[in-house]
């Protein structure tokens, strides 16, 4: 799973998209990782949990959450190569 952020000079996300190579949760949790992080800061994006991706889903069987861990890390992996490189 990769996530990718476009970041405005207002350190907004106004843009993200994603890669995941995976089965249907891995798809769904970076989906909607991608619709709970657009528009907000880039600090407030950071605040996202992974129980958040989860409950936005209505929830995921026990077997599948750490799909929502993924989606969560790699927003946060995206976030943290966007400030290493433009700071």
């Amino acid at each position: 799973m990769t996530i990718y952020i476009k970041v405005n000079d207002d350190d907004v996300i106004e843009d993200i998209s994603f890669q995941t190579f995976g089965c249907g949760a891995a798809i769904a949790t970076s989906s909607m990782i991608t619709e709970i992080a657009v528009g907000k800061t880039i600090d407030e994006a950071l605040q996202i949990s992974r129980n958040d991706v989860a409950e936005e889903l209505d929830g995921l069987p026990p077997i599948k959450m750490h799909c929502s861990n993924l989606a969560a890390d790699g927003l946060q992996a995206a976030i943290e190569n966007y400030k290493e490189n433009n700071q």
